[in-house]
Formats: structure tokens, sequence, C-alpha cells
């Protein structure tokens, strides 16, 4: 009899988590998404209807192939927001699943958002894309106001200039290596960045980049799947391997890290950098303030690196592909920019205060451009 009613009190507990556990699915698959479906139709916001567990998610992985004589993009990369806006306007919501994310595109709206950044919180994406880069992006409020603090003077206008003499040997050394081989395997941008981010240890943020890239892969093919909670820790080949690249490019920035601080006590003070620029400013309010909450610590300074390599490499390298495309497509304007670039800068290394006095490259953009085109039309270099 004792034994019988500890078998079905086991049960019974056995039931009791069963259901539990089987509501709080429910709510996290239907449930709850149905709700804040509701509140935000309330609010006046629109958007597709809720579909089970996925959402949007297949709709917003589909793209079409295009011809590079196309000039608008957008309806190929991105059809499914193209759609959307059409059907609901600049302001409404998707799916990420059974998460809704609401787009907005008005300015009156996006300017709102941005005054109020401590009411509108940044998304919470799925962890493993903190493993890419973390840093001041997805920071909140008092730590976001303390990290763009110090990082804000790496962006004034006169370290930017210091930059230029990185840029134009990367964009030199790139075209030596194109007139040895037709095909190259080194980045631009990704050299541009390592040296503007870690100066002398430039080959060490090549190393970065690589592991960086396929970082980014995985995180891509993560997002574009159903997010599981905790489905992170098990594991697979792909978890396995994310944690081994965080594990790496922790340890060689932390190493780069490491030997600049050294450099510093020594007294070798070093600001021409974004590693340099970052850890003045940071060891100032340590100083200043004399307690070390006041500064970042080594792993912010990291993730503030890992952020900068990865959002200005892949954004600018399709820039500038895109840009000799465009160049390509319409050598009139190639011959025009070439002309004026020559004639404002002849054949010595551009000079910053020069960019004011041009014209017809400023339609193109200013800066990495400006000198990779300076390089390519001293050596007759076209794009065809």
């Amino acid at each position: 009899m004792e034994i019988a009613t500890y078998y079905f009190l086991a049960l019974f507990l056995l039931a009791i988590t069963f259901v539990i556990y089987a509501w709080r699915l429910l709510e996290w698959v239907w449930f709850r998404p149905k709700k804040l479906e509701k509140c935000l139709r309330k609010q006046g916001l629109k958007g597709n209807s809720y579909k089970l567990i996925f959402g949007d998610i297949k709709e917003q992985c589909k793209s079409k192939p295009f011809n590079v004589s196309d000039d608008d993009l957008t309806p190929r990369i991105l059809p499914y927001f193209v759609q959307t806006i059409k059907k609901y306007g600049k302001n409404y919501f998707i799916w990420i699943g059974p998460k809704p994310l609401v787009i907005v595109g008005e300015p009156k709206v996006i300017k709102d958002v941005f005054n109020k950044h401590a009411l509108y919180q940044k998304p919470k994406y799925p962890p493993q894309t903190k493993l890419l880069a973390n840093g001041i992006l997805s920071y909140e409020e008092d730590k976001w106001a303390k990290h763009r603090k110090i990082l804000n003077p790496a962006f004034h206008m006169e370290k930017i200039k210091d930059m230029l003499h990185a840029i134009h040997l990367s964009c030199s050394e790139m075209l030596s290596q194109w007139e040895e081989a037709v095909s190259m395997k080194e980045s631009l941008t990704s050299d541009v960045i390592s040296r503007t981010a870690f100066g002398s240890n430039y080959e060490e943020g090549r190393k970065i980049f690589e592991l960086q890239k396929e970082q980014a892969k995985h995180v891509i093919e993560v997002s574009r799947t159903l997010y599981i909670p905790g489905w992170r820790f098990l594991p697979t080949k792909r978890n396995r391997r994310m944690k081994e690249i965080e594990r790496e490019v922790q340890a060689t920035i932390r190493e780069i890290i490491d030997k600049r601080v050294k450099g510093m006590k020594a007294g070798e003070a070093n600001t021409d950098d974004l590693l340099g620029i970052l850890l003045e400013p940071n060891f100032k309010e340590i100083e200043q303030h004399g307690n070390k909450n006041f500064g970042m610590t080594i792993k912010d300074v990291i993730e503030e690196c890992k952020l900068f390599f990865f959002a200005g490499q892949e954004t600018t390298s399709v820039w500038l592909v895109w840009t000799m495309i465009l160049l390509s497509r319409h050598p009139n304007w190639q011959l025009r920019a070439r002309e004026e670039v020559l004639q404002v800068f002849g054949d010595g290394m551009p000079e910053f205060d020069g960019l004011n006095r041009l014209k017809v490259v400023s339609y193109f953009s200013l800066f990495t451009f400006l000198i990779i085109f300076h390089i390519f039309a001293t050596h007759g270099v076209t794009f065809i």
C-alpha cells in the first residue's frame, strides 16, 4: 500500500510538471504572441498575423538574383521588407519566430526613439550573437553613457585624419598584390581596419578578422532558424566551433591589449590607433575617479574592438565593390572623377584638407574610396 502511494504520488508530480511545461510551451508559441499582436494592433501598428512558431522567418530569408545593370536592388535583396512596407506603411511589425519586431521608418518616429533611448530598449537578440560582437551596440543607460564617453574621442575629425596614412598604405599594398596576381585573397577593408584598430599589430588583427568572418556566417545561420531556449548549450558542431572562435578571438585581442598596456605603463604612449585611443581616456577616467568602475574593463575593451571589426568591415567592403561596379557602368563619371582627383592631388598622397575641393568624387564618397581611386588613377587603372 505504501509503495503504491509513492508510485501514484510520483505519477501525480510528473503529470503536474508535464502540465506546467506544456502550458509554458503553449504560452511561448501561441498565447503570448497573440496577446502581443492584439496589443500592437491597438496601438495602430499593422503587420502579418502571427504564424505558429516560425512567424515570418521563412519569408524574410527569400531573395532574388539580380543583374548588375539593375539600379534598384532593394526589391531583389530584401523583397519581403519592400512588400511589407507597400502593404502596411513605413511603421509596421514582423515576426521573428514567436517574437514581434517593430520596424519604424518615419523620420519623426525614428527621432523620437533615438531621443528616448532609456524608454525604447534595444532588441534582445539570440545569445549566440554576443559571441560575434557585444560592445556599446547592446548596452543601455549608464553603461552605454560611460562607453560612449570613452569611445567618442576615437571618432573626432582630428583622429580620423590620422588614419589617412594607414588607409593609403593598405590601398598601395593591395594594388601591388593586384599587379602580381589577378585574384587576390586579402581584403582591403579588413587590412584598413586592422591597421586603424591595432596599428603595428595589424597582422594579428587580420587573424581576428578571419575568425570574425567565420563567426558572422554562423550567427547569420543561427538567426535564420527558430530560436529554441537552451539550444546553444548543446554540444553541436556549430555551437562548439562558435565557442572555439570566441575563445581564440578573446585570447588574441587580450594579448595585444596586454602588450599595449605594458608599453603605456613604461611611458610609450600610442594614440594613433583605435586601441590606443580607447585605452588612454579609459586610464584617465580611472585615475580621475580613483576607481576602476569608472573606466572600462579589459573585457569591455575587447568587446568594443570586436564591434569595431564587425561593424566596419562588411558594410564598407560591399560599398566599395558596388561603387566600382557603378563606375564601370558609367565610364563618363569615372573619367570625370579621375581627372578631378589628379587635378587636386596630383601624384602625391591625398591630403585630408583637399577633400573640400572635390566636387565629383564627393558623390561617391570622400575617404577610403578617394584614396583607392587616387592610387588607381595614378597607375592608370580603369574599372571595366
